[in-house]
């Protein structure tokens, strides 16, 4: 397989194994692929809270997450540090997102202020064989604000995206990264500040960055897996410009379809095989290159409370999202971290089942909660239908809600997942706080 990719809810982190980087196509399983991660620094929150975890050969980074691991499920907060538990042994590429683009005089700029400090740091990951990516834009740069129509005017203008080029050269060449991926999610949704004209200017935008960047650097760019956002990129073209798409194929359900009168409020498993096959019909049906594909993957789990409990299997209705969890505080998700908190935990009552049809687990616990997240098990089902189709790589959003690396180790047979030397303990706290 050529592509692998992962995503951190701060950290994406990607395995692409082709010859761009000098590594043979092989299965997924039992291969090591090129990876890469992510950043996302939005929801650190500055907090002098520090706590220590013993967990093997752990890797210098960034937390930008108030929680890491199930152990430390009880802490609601957690000061931005230099330590993460990353399995970079896993993975090849490191992708830092998310960077956002300035609406004024279309600079690459910080989505939070508070991760300027940190770019360094993890261009520095380099040291460890990865390449190390930045990543622009994210679901959150549509929300409404002074950022929501940055991509929509930056696509339509040859000046403004001059502008961007020299800025974003300069940010590449200062730190040291290798690459970029676009992150617009929404070209041409007029409900996510998208106009008609995104469809034809997204593919002059990259087209003329991939020039700019030249082959010094590696271009990306993500896509929906549904047709209702999809419809609006034109992947036939795109495809000449870019090294890979990164196919979000991890959300195809959620609490959000609620009103959506072909769905509903029921419960289906946001990871379901059936309904991603389908959505890449929508590729292929395009002659889309299988190979310059990533399969979007999840390390965290979509959740629900249940109408009624004595319903529990996918199309039972729900009353509302899940209840938040302790690490990601909010309704409707939980990290897979989490998720075995919970089962391991006898006072949730958790019961678990593969659901063989969707290829995911699905648990119920605290008597109406319901969730489906995927676990080794079945990553490793939807590596072989990734393999069985000859996809290019996988996409996993995100490193930082895995619990240990055991997902992680299922993408790979790395036997060192944490490279860095040292004591094996970790302190999350400020920089040289124990």
């Amino acid at each position: 397989m050529a592509h692998v990719i992962n995503y951190l809810n701060a950290i994406q982190v990607y395995t692409q194994a082709g010859e761009r980087y000098g590594v043979p196509i092989m299965p997924l399983r039992k291969t090591v692929p090129s990876m890469y991660a992510v950043v996302n620094m939005a929801i650190v929150e500055q907090h002098q809270t520090s706590a220590v975890m013993s967990h093997g050969h752990l890797l210098p980074a960034l937390v930008d997450h108030p929680l890491l691991l199930a152990e430390l499920a009880t802490m609601k907060h957690l000061i931005l540090t230099t330590h993460a538990i990353i399995p970079v042994g896993a993975y090849t590429h490191l992708n830092f997102a998310f960077l956002y683009i300035d609406p004024d005089n279309y600079s690459v700029v910080p989505m939070e202020s508070n991760q300027t400090d940190f770019y360094s740091r993890f261009a520095a990951l380099k040291d460890y064989g990865v390449e190390v990516w930045i990543s622009i834009g994210g679901y959150s740069m549509n929300d409404p604000g002074i950022y929501s129509t940055v991509f929509t005017d930056l696509a339509a203008s040859t000046t403004a995206q001059n502008e961007f080029f020299t800025s974003l050269l300069d940010f590449l060449e200062e730190y040291g990264f290798d690459g970029v991926d676009i992150d617009w999610e929404y070209p041409g949704a007029s409900n996510r500040y998208g106009t008609s004209a995104d469809y034809a200017n997204f593919v002059t935008f990259i087209e003329n960055m991939r020039s700019a960047l030249g082959s010094s650097y590696g271009v990306s760019i993500t896509l929906p897996s549904s047709y209702w956002y999809l419809q609006y990129f034109d992947i036939v073209n795109l495809a000449n410009h870019v090294d890979w798409f990164n196919f979000m194929s991890y959300d195809v359900y959620g609490s959000w379809d609620t009103d959506i009168a072909s769905i509903g409020a029921y419960v289906y498993a946001s990871t379901n095989l059936t309904t991603i096959t389908a959505d890449l019909s929508l590729l292929w049906h395009n002659n889309i290159s299988a190979s310059q594909v990533n399969l979007g993957l999840g390390f965290y789990g979509r959740s629900y409370t249940l109408e009624d409990t004595s319903c529990v299997d996918p199309g039972c209705a729900y009353s509302s999202a899940g209840n938040a969890g302790p690490c990601t505080q909010t309704a409707g998700i939980l990290s897979y971290a989490e998720i075995v908190s919970i089962i391991n935990d006898t006072s949730r009552n958790a019961t678990v089942w593969l659901d063989e049809a969707s290829s995911v687990k699905i648990a119920t616990y605290d008597g109406d909660q319901w969730v489906s997240y995927d676990d080794p098990e079945t990553l490793q089902l939807k590596m072989n239908f990734a393999n069985s189709e000859c996809i290019g790589g996988l996409m996993v959003w995100s490193v930082d809600e895995d619990n240990d690396g055991e997902l992680s180790a299922t993408l790979t047979n790395s036997t060192d997942l944490f490279p860095a030397v040292g004591s094996g303990e970790v302190y999350i706290g400020s920089q040289g706080e124990k």
